[in-house]
């Protein structure tokens, strides 16, 4: 997720809090926020940018190295497009530019240029990559830029360029500002420039140090519109010297950025109460969207069978959801509405082991997890982890203030230099300044019933996934249920594995924890007609749907790696191409391969050349894997939950092979796909179609990082507050001119904290709601637009 903004000539903050014992510090940030207003720098915007002064970094640019000019017609020769087209022309300078021409028929709209010599790095130590760019579409447009080292190292990075932007993007590659791990998805600036800043798309562990660029790549996703962005002056350029100050004390009491202010930026306790005080009035008064069931369906509409749960139904050519009394119903509200992962690494860590322990028959991942209590003892053993994480916080309370009750651990991450350690919750803190604490944690209680109050003023009909299941007792919003399932189970490794190890389905113990799993479920949904169905994991790495054998099919290529003693799905598919082939020399003859026995096979093989029966047979053998795995899934939940819908594994557009989708078919009630990109594109999901199932997409959002406070926008990105919201609306009518989709979660409720979840550093604009519980305005107005007419537009009602 990612980032563009402003930036603040500041001092470093006078006090910096040590380790979990400090205090508030409201003098030092309250100078610092003052410093910051007096001297901010201008945003990113949709004009000529201002000649640079001399307090900006790049004012004296020192060019080390000219990548394209486009002036040759050897660097023409260069160029390969996918997807994408370019064109020369005359920039205003005079000289040659290169527009870039992105296409909405593609999923992929790119242009590469690839030297007939890499570009050579040797000698530099401290650069950063720069070009010129001119946004020359109507709208924002996100800008992708990649860079390769030959040697299967990468990096990506985009922005968001405002219609008619034109500027100097960068983005660092080598030294410090490129290199140090702050545990963070998009970082503070290192310097002060009207240059602008992209944001890393990509992980550091994905880059490496080179001496050579092998390619360098222009690219968009998934647009609903053609753009076109014009590029010049592809170059490398020394890095100026680093801000003292960079990343120091930058995070204050109610956990937001201290250098920059906004609209939204509280200020004062008081401020934070008077705020939910003003709200609370509007939310009392609200009497949601007209013409919704009790279940949020339109009681205007068709009136179809009640069978007291939620199904699906095609009417007239296009699919529903269909409430339990029989009310046509398209589910759209956020998913993520809990705290449990909205806490952030301080840097504090414990010596003490003790709380790091774990149990096989725990049903709960680490970033799932509520606040966890640490013993005083443990606290006495602290010690500091990452002075860097320690030193961004402005403010902590010590251990015996009543905001203490935040704090919590984290016993494993997934990335970031801290391994495990000490969290905090701003948000949950911030609920508790907001609301008092009248009974013990009454805060929370409050939480949920504004947060009920909230989804049915801004016309949202349901929860998505990952609700806290403190709502599902309240009977005020439909949710979707979920879970994980994890255990000691034997796991298989793709090609990449995005959030962990596959689980290896045909192992029994897979079973053993699916069941326990989803009878967890069955014991907090108590057969409720509210709950609308069921999610049962997330985003797997099954491989991707294009690319290489291994970026395929590398689940299956490591458990045919196995042994077969050791492996139960090596065990299966030994069986399985056993019974196709018969003979081991007619398997010799089809993989062209060497192996003397059947004994050889099931002890392990792997492959340096992939025939094509062989790739046909890994294919096969990946939709076996899918489909032991939804049968597992869908069998348990009917004997559990037979009345509620199984809405598949919702699939990441880097994990949904044909293959798989071709097995959850079978088992599912209904698809889902996270599909983050401008919107639902018609080229590149058009197969759906074909597949006649409703789907619900399990996540997208939009965020910026111009004007919200945040490093980093998300996964898509807008120029501001006002093109978040207007992106918002482009996608969801994306959605519903699709006869086959029945709903659309946003991901998340709340902003991730700007200093970082605990579990890999996401710090996003993409809530509803500031770290402070502060509603979006621009947002949550278009929200009411939508929702107040969805209906009647897919029903074609006037």
């Amino acid at each position: 997720m990612i980032m563009l903004r402003p930036w603040s000539h500041v001092v470093a903050l006078a006090s910096v809090c040590c380790l979990a014992a400090c205090k508030p510090h409201a003098t030092d940030t309250d100078s610092a926020k003052d410093a910051a207003q007096s001297t901010q720098s201008s945003p990113l915007v949709s004009s000529d940018q201002p000649a640079k002064t001399s307090a900006d970094a790049f004012a004296q640019e020192r060019a080390l190295l000219t990548m394209l000019d486009f002036e040759s017609p050897d660097q023409i020769a260069w160029l390969e497009d996918s997807g994408a087209s370019h064109t020369l022309q005359k920039s205003d300078d005079g000289n040659a530019a290169l527009v870039l021409s992105f296409s909405d028929q593609h999923g992929i709209s790119k242009v590469s240029a690839t030297p007939s010599k890499p570009w050579p790095l040797a000698g530099l130590e401290e650069f950063n990559l720069a070009l010129d760019v001119q946004n020359l579409s109507p709208v924002s447009t996100q800008f992708y830029v990649s860079i390769e080292n030959g040697s299967g190292a990468y990096m990506s990075r985009s922005i968001a360029l405002p219609a008619s932007y034109k500027g100097t993007i960068y983005f660092p590659v080598a030294g410090v500002a490129a290199e140090t791990e702050t545990g963070l998805w998009g970082e503070e600036p290192v310097w002060h420039s009207e240059d602008q800043l992209m944001i890393w798309r990509s992980w550091r562990k994905d880059w490496a140090p080179s001496t050579q660029l092998s390619r360098i790549n222009f690219f968009a996703l998934g647009l609903l519109q053609e753009q076109q962005v014009q590029i010049d002056n592809v170059r490398l350029r020394a890095n100026p010297k680093m801000r003292e100050d960079w990343m120091l004390g930058i995070i204050d009491q109610y956990g937001q950025y201290n250098r920059m202010d906004s609209p939204l930026y509280v200020h004062s306790d008081a401020e934070l109460k008077q705020r939910a005080e003003q709200e609370l009035k509007e939310l009392e008064s609200s009497k949601g969207m007209p013409n919704r069931s009790r279940f949020g369906g339109y009681s205007a509409g068709p009136k179809l069978e009640a069978t007291g749960f939620f199904r699906t139904e095609k009417v007239d050519g296009k699919w529903w959801m269909v409430d339990p009394d029989g009310y046509v119903f398209f589910s759209h509200g956020p998913a993520n509405v809990r705290m449990a992962n909205l806490t952030t690494i301080t840097g504090i860590d414990f010596k003490d082991e003790r709380v790091r322990a774990r149990s096989d028959d725990e049903l709960t991942p680490e970033d799932s997890m509520g606040i966890v209590k640490v013993s005083d003892e443990a606290r006495s053993t602290r010690y500091v982890a990452s002075e860097l994480r320690k030193n961004m916080f402005a403010w902590l309370p010590a251990y015996d203030e009543s905001l203490a009750k935040h704090y919590s651990y984290r016993r494993s991450t997934l990335k970031g230099p801290v391994a495990h350690g000490e969290t905090y919750s701003f948000y949950r803190a911030n609920l508790e300044r907001r609301y008092g604490e009248q009974a013990p944690l009454s805060f929370i209680k409050k939480w949920h019933e504004v947060t009920a109050l909230r989804m049915k003023h801004w016309g949202f009909t349901s929860f998505g996934n990952w609700v806290d299941p403190a709502f599902y007792d309240m009977e005020q919003v439909p949710y979707f249920a979920n879970g994980w399932i994890i255990g000691n189970f034997k796991t298989l490794s793709g090609h990449k594995n995005h959030w962990g190890l596959m689980p290896d389905s045909y192992d029994p113990v897979f079973a053993e924890r699916a069941e326990a799993t989803i009878k967890a479920i069955a014991d907090e949904v108590k057969a409720s007609p509210w709950c609308v169905g069921i999610f049962v994991d997330n985003e797997k790495s099954w491989g991707e749907r294009e690319g290489s054998v291994e970026e395929r099919y590398g689940v299956i290529l490591d458990a045919l790696s196995k042994d077969a003693a050791d492996s139960p799905a090596k065990t299966a598919f030994s069986n399985i191409i056993k019974q196709q082939y018969g003979s081991i020399e007619k398997l010799n003859q089809a993989w062209n391969t060497e192996l003397a026995s059947w004994q050889q096979f099931e002890k392990g093989l792997n492959f340096t050349q992939h025939s094509d029966a062989l790739v046909a047979d890994l294919s096969m053998l990946l939709e076996q894997l899918g489909e032991q795995y939804f049968k597992v899934v869908k069998g348990t939940l009917k004997r559990y939950l037979p009345n509620h819908l199984y809405m598949g594994a919702r699939m990441a557009n880097w994990g949904m092979p044909d293959e798989v989708i071709k097995a959850s078919i079978k088992y599912s009630d209904a698809l889902s796909f996270n599909i983050y990109e401008d919107g639902v594109q018609q080229s590149s999901w058009s197969f759906l179609e074909e597949v006649d199932l409703p789907v619900v997409i399990g996540e997208f959002h939009i965020g910026t990082a111009t004007d919200s406070g945040l490093f980093n926008p998300g996964i898509v990105h807008a120029s501001d507050q006002k093109d978040r919201a207007r992106k918002y609306r482009d996608y969801m009518d994306s959605v519903l001119a699709k006869d086959y989709m029945v709903g659309a979660h946003w991901f998340q409720y709340v902003d991730e904290p700007v200093s970082g979840r605990a579990l890999d550093g996401e710090n996003a604009n993409i809530g509803f709601v500031t770290v402070a519980d502060i509603p979006y305005p621009d947002l949550i107005k278009e929200v009411q637009d939508f929702t107040s007419t969805m209906y009647q537009r897919r029903l074609d009602q006037k």
